[in-house]
């Protein structure tokens, strides 16, 4: 028989779920079969709904060799620690991203991305230990495009994840910053608000006018011009923009829709004076009203992070 008594980064979800997370390799049939007739939690039969708590102790009537059978074996490959930390606590960790490295692994890099290096980190601290943790790992809460740079938030239990996922869905309590380099000058603040059409063989969005009708989710935005400049003969903007929501490519397509593509953006515009990525920096994090007691410390809190030294370079040159 094998026990397991629920963590706190473990509780708060249903039977059926952590059971689907902890034997990986099994089937739902599996899972549902075993339910019925082979767990029992706190000594008693539950349903597969069943919300599970920390301290809650799951009996499975199962040889540790067919469990073994169930589960992946995850073999870690160390990755080297690329990004630098804005922000951290025992909840959260804000770390600011280089440019090129992805934030998520994808087809082509499974093992050097930030979400990787982030966790490596972790474990080195002690702060998470993936053998005892079977069912939870610490994960980003927003991302950021390969050649974007800049602060990406991580939680390091469940319930900041399931919080700051949250408040980020809702978009009413953490606003996200950015700065950016547009061709054209910008006359004054723009709210731009859009319908996405994403075409994934091509990897990228449009912008469509709401108006249209049509399917799309909403992209919204706000730009503000904090400085102008000049070079090659060409007028630039250096914005500040805030996305209202958090689509892919967001700031690139809305921004080449209305006129101001950013210097660089091959994808969406044009390159310019050397540039042949996009400037754009995820600059400042600002935390407003916090409804959850576990993050309500975060009210009021900015987490900020410098533009990287080649951005900079830019700025000076042009603005």
């Amino acid at each position: 028989m094998i026990k397991i008594t629920i963590s706190e980064n473990q509780g708060n979800q249903r039977l059926d779920r952590f059971l689907k997370k902890y034997f990986d390799r099994a089937p739902l049939s599996m899972i549902y079969r075993l339910i019925r007739k082979d767990i029992k939690v706190n000594g008693k039969r539950e349903k597969e709904d069943f919300l599970l708590s920390a301290g809650d102790e799951i009996s499975i009537y199962m040889l540790e060799s067919e469990a073994e059978k169930l589960q992946k074996t995850k073999q870690r490959v160390k990755a080297k620690k690329q990004f630098a930390i804005a922000y951290e606590d025992e909840n959260i960790l804000a770390v600011v991203k280089p440019f090129g490295l992805l934030t998520h692994g994808d087809s082509n890099e499974k093992k050097n991305h930030l979400a990787n290096q982030v966790i490596d980190y972790l474990i080195e601290k002690g702060d998470y230990n993936p053998r005892l943790e079977k069912t939870f790992t610490p994960s980003p809460a927003n991302r950021l495009d390969r050649n974007t740079t800049g602060l990406v938030l991580f939680a390091k239990n469940a319930e900041a994840l399931r919080e700051l996922n949250r408040m980020i869905r809702e978009r009413n309590s953490i606003r996200k910053f950015y700065l950016a380099i547009a061709n054209g000058k910008v006359p004054g603040r723009l709210h731009l608000k859009d319908a996405m059409v994403k075409d994934g063989e091509k990897n990228r969005v449009y912008a469509k006018d709401l108006e249209a009708g049509g399917e799309g989710k909403l992209m919204e935005t706000i730009a503000v011009p904090l400085s102008y400049g000049k070079a090659s003969n060409k007028d630039y903007t250096l914005l500040e923009v805030e996305i209202v929501t958090g689509r892919t490519h967001q700031i690139r397509a809305q921004l080449a829709k209305a006129g101001y593509p950013l210097l660089g953006d091959v994808k969406y515009g044009k390159s310019g004076l050397g540039q042949s990525t996009q400037l754009l920096h995820s600059h400042k994090i600002v935390f407003g009203k916090m409804e959850c007691e576990l993050l309500r410390y975060m009210e009021g809190k900015i987490i900020e992070a410098e533009v990287p030294e080649s951005f900079k370079m830019i700025i000076d040159k042009i603005f």
